[in-house]
């Protein structure tokens, strides 16, 4: 772990974590999105916080909200490492009601309502980070275009499709980055000049010079608005021609964008383990420059092995430890912590968050499996969706999800 720079020491972080995820149900039916279950023994807020703490900002405050008792644990477990003598932390904040008598309203008001750590800590600069996306960022880079540019705001970007583009804030920039217009989840997303296929997206980073953030927020807490970053607060300083500029995130080569994505439905959280496996991942968890921080549960190695004359069979697969597979078949899927295959069952495509049960020949296929859940012997779940209907939440996608200790028989 490298020590923190100058660069990021008067660098504060907000890491947004209230969200109630909606789109991600069933998963968030009994926790914060942030706090769902992710290749195996991580968490969604990992990735958000691991960027954070190899960027050497250690100055973070996670605002919580929605169901946080699992994420607040996590937060405490994982992260209690840095060291407070160097006024080095990662804490979690439920709502305060120090400005309002409400609960956050929208991103900006969850840092109006928490203005006063800015005003304990001072910081030059403010970072808001979001707690639901998969991705590897060093952020003093944008700290530094941040100050070369001489910014007052500087906003994450990344190239996305158009269509992609429609559910997220769409910028248009000159020549030198600076942001010239913004729209949030337009019908007809501007096209990048010369490129018709893709769009500037935001990706809900935002760099504040902390004078420009409080006096943004106080002002957008007096008006009438959604209190929302993208919906109010940057429009307006487009409009009002403020010195926002754009960072586009790029892979390490800077030869086209980075990984990222935002996981907050089903069939994006189902699509993001795809990309986590195989022989050449999209993204690489085991890249020992960035490894990711989290809680390791204590828990014996992965057990595979032959049940009677029938062998176990793993292909393409993330295993997490203290599962066992005991003549079955695992292939293009993730199981998480203490999971259980018993005797010719098959998985495929599929993702087992931990502590379940799989009996003698089941079958799964496109489904996800949250935790504390028995799949009975013999049951097929996925291979029929017409059949499947009404029994399970579906995504749009065609995804199959089983809630949390759901009882199946």
């Amino acid at each position: 772990m490298s020590k923190p720079e100058s660069l990021t020491s008067d660098t504060l972080v907000f890491l947004l974590a209230g969200g109630q995820g909606a789109r991600l149900h069933p998963l968030t039916r009994d926790r914060a999105k942030p706090a769902v279950p992710f290749a195996g023994h991580y968490r969604i807020i990992d990735f958000t916080l691991t960027n954070c703490v190899h960027s050497g900002l250690r100055r973070v405050f996670v605002l919580t909200q929605y169901r946080s008792l699992s994420l607040e644990r996590h937060v405490k477990q994982g992260y209690s490492f840095l060291p407070r003598e160097l006024d080095e932390f990662i804490d979690t904040v439920p709502p305060q009601f120090r400005s309002a008598s409400h609960w956050y309203m929208g991103t900006a008001d969850a840092v109006y309502q928490n203005i006063y750590l800015l005003e304990r800590n001072r910081p030059k600069r403010t970072l808001i980070l979001s707690g639901d996306h998969v991705y590897r960022f060093d952020y003093r880079d944008m700290l530094r275009s941040h100050l070369e540019s001489g910014a007052s705001t500087t906003i994450g970007v990344i190239e996305v499709p158009l269509e992609e583009a429609r559910r997220m804030g769409v910028l248009q920039v000159d020549r030198d980055y600076r942001v010239i217009g913004f729209q949030e989840k337009p019908d007809q997303p501007r096209p990048i000049p010369g490129r018709d296929d893709v769009a500037l997206a935001s990706m809900g980073i935002y760099l504040f010079d902390t004078e420009t953030l409080v006096r943004e927020v106080c002002f957008d807490a007096k008006r009438e608005s959604s209190h929302d970053f993208g919906k109010d607060v940057v429009p307006r300083m487009v409009a009002e021609g403020a010195r926002l500029f754009a960072y586009p995130f790029r892979n390490e080569s800077g030869t086209a964008p980075g990984y990222w994505r935002d996981v907050g439905t089903v069939d994006a959280y189902f699509a993001a383990h795809g990309d986590v496996l195989g022989e050449r991942p999209l993204l690489d968890l085991s890249d020992p420059n960035w490894p990711l921080f989290t809680v390791l549960p204590r828990l014996p190695a992965v057990e595979i092995r032959s049940a009677g004359d029938r062998l176990s069979q793993v292909v393409d697969s993330m295993i997490a430890g203290g599962s066992v597979i005991a003549g079955a078949t695992v292939r293009d899927s993730v199981l998480g912590p203490d999971v259980h295959v018993a005797e010719g069952a098959v998985v495929e495509q599929s993702i087992v968050l931990g502590r379940v049960r799989i009996e003698a020949g089941a079958q799964l296929r496109k489904v996800i499996v949250d935790r504390d859940v028995r799949i009975p012997a013999g049951l097929t779940i996925g291979l029929h969706p017409d059949r499947d209907a009404g029994k399970f939440v579906q995504s749009p996608g065609g995804i199959t999800v089983i809630a949390q200790r759901s009882p199946l028989e």
